[in-house]
């Protein structure tokens, strides 16, 4: 089973669809290296691979944001049972943002078919930004809360929003029959090994 690595994980997004010999950015066609910036078009929620002087032009437009590398975890979040089960994800596994175009919280599961939105009442999430203050800082189209209670787990992350569609991606690549086969949910797993790696790496570094 291919492992999700570590580091530059837009780029691996963009090869679940289809893989470059060769990468070039994508608004002006310069070759780049294989460790470049990404920008996230806010209104279709689309990645672009960019050279150096288009992510300083694009990025923080009104049009695109700039991704940067996030993975923090929340160990005292603050959610009950019943407080997710009103919110009415269909599974237990999303990732909540604030959405420019909306202008307003988004919350996404990952499907077979791939992203699929939920509703996600405005009030809802007021209150989980009241009891979990650190929501307040994420950054609007690019930074999300990673919700993870599948099989009896409570883990929550802040995280920039490509790792949450990578993680879409893994689940639509590996995806076979009606449940999803045992292949789909061992990726799953291996993605938030990788991810509490990631977390635990910066913080001996930052610590």
């Amino acid at each position: 089973m291919e492992r999700i690595e570590s580091g530059n994980w837009a780029s691996r997004l963009r090869r679940f669809v289809r893989t470059a010999e060769e990468e070039h950015c994508e608004f002006c066609s310069k070759a780049i290296a294989s460790r470049h910036a990404h920008l996230v078009e806010r209104a279709t929620r689309k990645f672009f691979c960019a050279c150096p002087q288009c992510a300083f032009l694009l990025g923080g437009s009104e049009r695109f944001a700039a991704l940067r590398a996030r993975a923090d975890a929340l160990h005292d979040f603050d959610l009950s049972d019943d407080e997710w089960q009103g919110f009415r994800i269909p599974i237990d596994l999303a990732f909540v943002f604030h959405s420019t175009p909306a202008q307003g919280p988004v919350a996404i599961y990952p499907g077979p078919a791939g992203a699929i939105e939920s509703p996600f009442a405005p009030d809802g999430w007021s209150r989980l930004v009241a009891a979990n203050p650190t929501l307040a800082d994420l950054d609007p189209d690019v930074e999300a809360l990673l919700v993870n209670r599948m099989n009896g787990a409570r883990e929550y992350y802040l995280v920039s929003v490509d790792r949450c569609y990578a993680l879409v991606g893994l689940i639509r690549r590996h995806w076979r029959g009606l449940s999803g086969g045992a292949e789909v949910w061992e990726a799953v797993r291996d993605y938030f090994r990788m991810l509490r790696d990631d977390v635990e790496t910066k913080d001996r570094v930052h610590g």
